[in-house]
């Protein structure tokens, strides 16, 4: 067996990805990483990594096949991720019976009917932007200095997941600010134990209140729909009280934070790749082909907690992940492996012939809601560049900071000057 090095430490700021994510994949398929105190296997050959996240010898239910379990959620900030009681952690027959009790919820019929409301929101958002900009006016997401740079993520990415979100699960505008405060601390990996707890505890207390009101006035939205998928009938089929409040921090968590990563991530590469956006303007690529490029090179998560190995796992270059120990999906490092896209898998190419990516997952926990975000991102694209074709970044890509996560990938502003053409 190869000599074990002490864990590569995984940066809980984010701050360079890439080098980060080259360092990971010269390290071999996988390999040991300290994840904010805890060892993991981090790995990123998207081979193994598809077998893993395929395989009954890996599982997400760390009640189950994590012997730390008890011990890391008491200490462990992001003990959130592994404590849930949803799909996301579930495992075998039980990710089953919750995978089927929530799909209806993006039934392809749902999502189709989401489109006309999309465009809606995204005309609104794209209405208030062009107004601030060449008047100057305070918008519901800041204040808009007129001829001055505009923050994108702030005022176009952020805001268009979460009215979308917040439709879908029937949540009042006025409490939507206040979840998208509370899912950014779910995704922050800079917080202590107890900052982390303390978001959770106030984020559940929000689901508590939405689902009361839908329980005493319900409505067609997702929430009400998971509450009457609680079981009525009483053989233990149905969702528990504590998977309802669960699965609602799921959709909201999934649905919103990603979606905003790959806007962002998206305009950003479009800016300063000008070649790829004239690209998708003389026909040789789609706007499809712009997300899926982007989800590639761009994921919106690139580390995502954790998986558990069920048994031992013996792997080709020799070293062996026992049973019980954590396993972390680095998408990121995967999806620009060269294995899969070449010495250029690093560069960004919407005409790319196969732009495979794993950033939806893979396997029995594929994301449900990729078809609602393909669509947002499609519809946000398309309008923005047709509103603002000589748009601009402000400031080199390179220099911009990342949010603060060693999961979510994305810059924390996305700076921009706009040239309205009407």
């Amino acid at each position: 067996m190869p000599e074990q090095l002490p864990p590569f430490v995984i940066d809980p700021t984010g701050a360079d990805p890439d080098t980060e994510n080259r360092a990971l994949r010269a390290a071999g398929p996988a390999t040991r990483v300290d994840v904010l105190g805890v060892t993991a296997w981090s790995v990123t050959d998207p081979v193994l990594l598809q077998k893993m996240l395929t395989s009954p010898d890996v599982s997400k239910d760390a009640r189950k096949h994590w012997p730390q379990f008890d011990e890391a959620i008491q200490t462990w900030p992001l003990a959130l991720w592994v404590a849930v009681q949803n799909m996301f952690t579930a495992y075998g027959a039980d990710h089953r019976r919750l995978r089927r009790l929530v799909a209806p919820a993006f039934s392809a019929r749902r999502v189709a009917a989401l489109q006309e409301s999309i465009e809606q929101i995204v005309t609104s958002l794209l209405d208030d932007i062009e107004e601030g900009f060449e008047h100057g006016r305070k918008t519901e997401n800041g204040h808009i200095a007129a001829g001055e740079p505009v923050d994108l993520r702030e005022h176009f990415a952020y805001p268009l997941p979460i009215r979308v979100i917040g439709e879908l699960m029937g949540v009042p505008e006025e409490q939507r600010e206040g979840f998208r405060r509370l899912v950014d601390g779910v995704f922050s990996t800079t917080l202590t134990a107890e900052e982390s707890a303390a978001n959770t505890a106030e984020l559940y207390a929000s689901f508590d209140r939405l689902i009361a009101a839908k329980r005493a006035e319900p409505g067609e939205d997702m929430t009400s729909l998971l509450i009457a998928a609680q079981d009525e009938e009483g053989d233990g089929s149905g969702l528990s009280e504590a998977e309802v409040r669960d699965t609602l921090l799921l959709m909201v968590s999934a649905g919103y934070e990603t979606t905003v990563n790959l806007i962002s991530n998206a305009v950003a590469r479009l800016l300063s790749h000008p070649e790829q956006l004239a690209h998708v303007r003389e026909g040789r690529a789609g706007w499809g082909d712009v997300v899926e490029e982007t989800l590639r090179v761009e994921p919106a998560v690139k580390h995502l907690p954790m998986r558990f190995a069920v048994r031992d796992i013996e792997l080709s270059d020799g070293q062996r992940i026992a049973a019980g120990e954590p396993i972390l999906a680095s998408y990121a490092a995967a999806n620009r492996h060269p294995d899969w896209h070449g010495e250029n898998a690093d560069v960004f190419d919407v005409t790319r012939v196969s732009a495979e990516h794993l950033s939806f997952g893979y396997g029995v926990h594929f994301c449900l809601g990729a078809p609602l975000a393909r669509m947002e991102g499609s519809v946000s694209l398309s309008r923005f560049f047709e509103r603002f074709p000589d748009a601009e970044l402000a400031e080199p890509l390179d220099g911009l900071a990342r949010v603060p996560s060693l999961i979510t990938n994305g810059h924390a502003r996305l700076p921009v000057r706009l040239k309205p053409t009407r």
